[in-house]
């Protein structure tokens, strides 16, 4: 496979010009390529949209979507269902097509949220937005955290891909574990 090929194809779409400023296309790319990578997957076999919008749009969207009126970090819909029947299991793997990338979902991040996460945990726009794409990735994989041996496997896998990109445990503050952060 050439270089060309390897690489993850992510459709990244700024609704909100804000976004551009903050580099999401390539934050997109990086986390999506390092969390596919991690699993065993091969990147260039795969696409994934991303939406950079604002907390109206998002509250939009999540109302619409999970009967949630209000703003969150991130939401994804992944395009099929990879979740394990068993608490604490690994998903099913997405098999790749064999002319076209294959689509494993979308995912949405919204701006004022993400900005006012990063400046509360005193941490820059880039970290906290590149373990949002990585988790919302892991989430159109088919891995969850509404179940807690769910959340325990995804935090882990979350943890260690932000590892290998030199980022920091996002659950922990000066070794203090932080517990859930509410990302969906």
């Amino acid at each position: 496979m050439s270089p060309a090929q390897s690489q993850m194809l992510t459709d990244t779409i700024f609704e909100d010009d804000r976004w551009q400023g903050v580099g999401l296309d390539r934050l997109a790319e990086t986390g999506a390529e390092a969390a596919l990578l991690h699993l065993g997957l091969v990147p260039g076999d795969y696409e994934i949209a991303v939406l950079g919008c604002s907390d109206t749009r998002i509250a939009a969207l999540n109302s619409d979507f999970r009967d949630k009126p209000q703003a969150t970090n991130v939401l994804s819909w992944p395009s099929e269902d990879l979740a394990p029947e068993a608490d604490g299991g690994a998903p099913f793997l997405p098999e790749p097509e064999d002319d076209d990338p294959h689509h494993l979902g979308d995912i949405a991040l919204a701006y004022e949220t993400c900005a006012q996460e990063a400046a509360d945990r005193g941490i820059p726009m880039a970290q906290h937005v590149t373990h949002l794409i990585v988790h919302g990735v892991l989430h159109v994989l088919g891995y969850d955290h509404m179940r807690d041996l769910d959340a325990t496997l995804m935090e882990r896998i979350e943890v260690e891909i932000l590892g290998n990109l030199g980022l920091p445990d996002p659950y922990r503050v000066d070794g203090a574990p932080l517990g859930h952060d509410g990302t969906d």
